[in-house]
């Protein structure tokens, strides 16, 4: 994930992420010069050494040594947050707890959240977020569905919010049997992927659909899909949510059919800044425009998804639960991708904190 990523991932949400989004906006790049003697090639600033990762969930390979300068390069790979850290990030989860959001506003945020996403895009146009070009490389997967011989393919996007993840996995797509659904629970953030000049209904089609609701994507039945994409959406639902999404997924994936994921981990800064007024619950946050988001454990995630944790059911699940079918997944990958990310100009150390994995339905 590139450091524009990181920034368009939290951008305008609360006070203490747009301070963060300004703090990662201030990172110059330094180019330096050729270097010599026994400088490792993945310490060096000469572009020509700049590593392609051959295993997605290597998450890079810049590692920090104790001898190292750590404001020498922007971002550093597999940083574990230091004592310091540690010790603000307790004090603020503390502060957090002791002010929560009250009552009414939680039952008027939790209500109706598709109303805060409406507002949400209505305020920022389709140019905010910035195409993730990094799917490729981040879920080979999608390399090998998009080839020229790869046979009719089925692609759900869940959350694909103005399109972000879809374009780009279109501009690239060279198989003329692909079909891929976006979905989305905010109305206006499939009109915006509609309008776009990149939407061809012979390969794509946008919808409003809620991955916890009773139905499944229009135009899709049981068994139909080979991948569901799920890119920073699961950390907007409700725990309560979690069993009737995993449910919903694994009615429309094919047996055998895969889902890549990535969202965020607990202890990343985004979630470490929130101020007084923001706590749902353990790990759950109002955004100061209205959106929530979870920051995830990895063995909680790896429970949700093999159907291990048991999860307080809500009043839409009776049916589900009647039938005694319980969905299943096969975790074949899941890593914790940490990164140091520096603003040598301040000095200023942001430790940030995702969950990517890739799940089989069984």
């Amino acid at each position: 994930m590139t450091v524009d990523e990181t920034v368009v991932a939290v951008a305008g949400s609360n006070d203490g992420q747009a301070q963060l989004a300004t703090d990662l906006s201030t990172l110059e790049i330094k180019n330096g010069t050729k270097q010599t003697g026994e400088q490792p090639a993945h310490r060096s600033h000469d572009p020509q050494y700049n590593q392609k990762r051959s295993d997605p969930f290597q998450f890079g390979s810049r590692l920090l040594g104790e001898e190292d300068d750590p404001f020498e390069f922007n971002a550093w790979d597999h940083v574990e947050v230091d004592d310091e850290f540690k010790e603000y990030a307790e004090q603020q989860y503390e502060m957090q707890r002791q002010a929560p959001v009250s009552e009414f506003d939680k039952f008027r945020f939790n209500s109706d959240p598709a109303k805060w996403w409406n507002k949400f895009y209505k305020n920022n146009t389709s140019n905010f977020f910035k195409d993730r070009k990094w799917l490729q490389q981040e879920f080979p997967v999608l390399d090998r569905l998009t080839q020229e011989d790869a046979g009719p393919v089925t692609i759900l996007e869940i959350g694909a919010g103005a399109g972000n993840t879809a374009f780009p996995v279109l501009s690239r797509n060279k198989n003329p049997k692909l079909k891929l659904h976006a979905c989305d629970f905010s109305k206006t953030a499939v009109d915006v992927m509609r309008n776009h000049e990149a939407y061809n209904t012979d390969l794509m089609q946008a919808d409003v659909w809620d991955v916890a609701g009773e139905e499944l994507p229009p135009g899709l039945g049981e068994g139909s899909v080979d991948l569901v994409m799920m890119v920073f959406v699961f950390s907007a639902l409700s725990p309560l949510q979690w069993k009737k999404a995993v449910e919903n997924v694994h009615r429309v994936l094919k047996p055998g059919g895969e889902v890549c994921f990535r969202d965020y981990g607990r202890g990343d800064l985004a979630q470490v800044r929130f101020k007084k007024g923001r706590y749902l619950e353990e790990n759950f946050y109002i955004r100061g425009d209205g959106t929530r988001v979870y920051f995830f454990e990895k063995d909680e995630l790896a429970d949700v998804w093999s159907g291990k944790l048991n999860i307080e059911a809500t009043d839409g699940d009776a049916d589900a639960d009647s039938e005694g079918v319980k969905p299943k997944f096969e975790i074949e990958e899941l890593g914790v991708d940490r990164r140091m990310l520096v603003n040598r100009a301040r000095k200023l150390k942001m430790y940030r904190c995702w969950m990517q994995g890739r799940f089989r339905k069984v």
